[in-house]
């Protein structure tokens, strides 16, 4: 058996012939049954990875193919083949945990997209459950979820660096994760059995931060009626993640500067006295311009960031919202629904301006207030939802009408004349993933014309 086996359980002799022609053609290995029982043997005894099953079928239907399917193989992507006019058939195997459906009459562009899609995706859960275990052994990644060549970049570094010492500086918007890379720095330490002690140097007030980090004396100030040690003292033996280091009082940078360089701390009215901490520092802010500013040292800048980590906004990286959906379905108790095609599409799109966390307060939304088992667009916030109105003055009708089709090849020709036919940009102009870009180019037989 290939990397690229379909498996096709239809009864219908002639569509059957025609959709295996196509998929061999595509450079598939089709294998072919003629009835439920047939499929689920072959099923058994090849395990491909993804099935296409007719529903209405003699004998054994494929719910129950579907059903044996699941059962065995969870991971298996099952897409299934309904009638015109029975999409309803589709929602109740989607609700089984059905890929994506295909309705008849489906044109041969449909069927080679949505069997590379659930080929795409395959790849993605591969790739993912690959780099988790090559990396497992030393560094927890149960959180992290990714598989675009930005987040590998980033898994990368944070495996080589989290056996050092080094002190790491994490820079990137609000919401792509910076805490989740701090953890799993530690888990990847020598200091993994020491403790992780997390400040959000920004949710502190800026008078009871110095004793927050450093600790007090009894009596060194009215309030402080014994001994208490700070952040730095309970992450002794372990790790400090200093979150929005770049909301570092200035008059307090000096005092970090010199528990960095001395492992030493001075706890307000009390003696110095020795640590052993590592220390791993976040920001959403440029601190170079800060330093231009004169809002932060260049001297501390240098010392946090002897090896800087830039983690990716989830614009830039959208090949991960499917992985990312599925796993905060799974984490809030989504277990068992599906994503309708369309909804995933508009998720893909979306331009997410609160990064990771903003796509798994959705996730929750949606399961919350879902109508059905499968999540469909109407489930989406209404942000993400909503599309903004063009004006018909904008796509200037002639009075005689136009042809939907015309519409659509001409917008896509506009988006990629006027970004110099890059596609990845072009797919960002009309808010559509690259993917469904290179299926309308291929439908309509958009070329670049030199």
């Amino acid at each position: 058996m290939t990397d690229k086996t379909v498996l096709l359980i239809d009864d219908d002799e002639s569509l059957r012939r025609v959709t295996e022609f196509t998929l061999s053609e595509a450079g598939y290995h089709v294998l072919t049954a003629t009835d439920g029982e047939e499929g689920v043997r072959l099923f058994l005894a090849e395990t491909p990875s993804v099935v296409v099953t007719d529903i209405q079928m003699p004998g054994m239907s494929g719910y129950e193919v579907l059903k044996r399917i699941k059962a065995e193989r969870p991971e298996t992507l099952v897409i299934v083949i309904t009638a015109y006019g029975t999409v309803e058939k589709a929602v109740e195997a989607m609700k089984l945990g059905a890929y994506d459906y295909l309705a008849k009459p489906f044109s041969r562009d449909e069927l080679r997209m949505v069997v590379g899609k659930a080929f795409s995706f395959r790849t993605l859960q591969e790739e993912n459950v690959r780099l988790r275990e090559e990396l497992e052994d030393r560094t927890d990644f149960s959180h992290l979820v990714g598989i675009s060549d930005e987040m590998k970049e980033v898994f990368d570094i944070v495996r080589r660096v989290a056996a050092s010492e080094a002190t790491i500086l994490i820079g990137g918007e609000s919401g792509t994760g910076k805490e989740l890379i701090a953890r799993a720095i530690h888990h990847g330490s020598e200091r993994r059995s020491g403790p992780f002690v997390p400040v959000n140097c920004a949710a502190i007030p800026k008078e009871l931060l110095e004793s927050e980090l450093f600790g007090h004396a009894r009596g060194s100030f009215t309030g402080a009626v014994k001994d208490r040690k700070g952040k730095f003292e309970m992450a002794d033996g372990g790790t400090l993640f200093l979150d929005e280091v770049g909301e570092l009082p200035v008059e307090l940078q000096p005092k970090l500067l010199r528990v960095l360089q001395e492992r030493e701390i001075e706890p307000v009215g009390g003696a110095p006295r020795k640590i052993d901490v590592r220390v791993v520092a976040a920001t959403n802010r440029d601190l170079e311009s800060a330093m231009d500013e004169g809002t932060f040292r260049e001297d501390l800048y240098y010392r946090l960031a002897v090896i800087p980590v830039h983690l990716p906004p989830l614009r830039a990286r959208r090949s991960d919202i499917p992985l990312l959906v599925r796993h905060f379905l799974k984490k809030h108790g989504g277990i068992g629904l599906n994503v309708a095609p369309e909804t995933m599409t508009r998720l893909e799109s979306y331009e997410w301006p609160g990064n990771v966390r903003e796509l798994e307060n959705a996730v929750e939304r949606m399961i919350i207030l879902r109508r059905g088992e499968v999540l469909e667009e109407r489930d989406l916030p209404p942000k993400i939802r909503g599309r903004r109105e063009i004006s018909c003055a904008v796509l200037n009708f002639p009075e005689e009408g136009y042809s939907l089709e015309d519409l659509e090849r001409e917008a896509v020709t506009e988006a990629l004349r006027r970004n110099d036919w890059n596609q990845t940009k072009a797919a960002a102009f009309l808010r559509i993933p690259r993917h469904t870009l290179i299926y309308r180019m291929e439908k309509y037989g958009i070329k670049r014309q030199e």
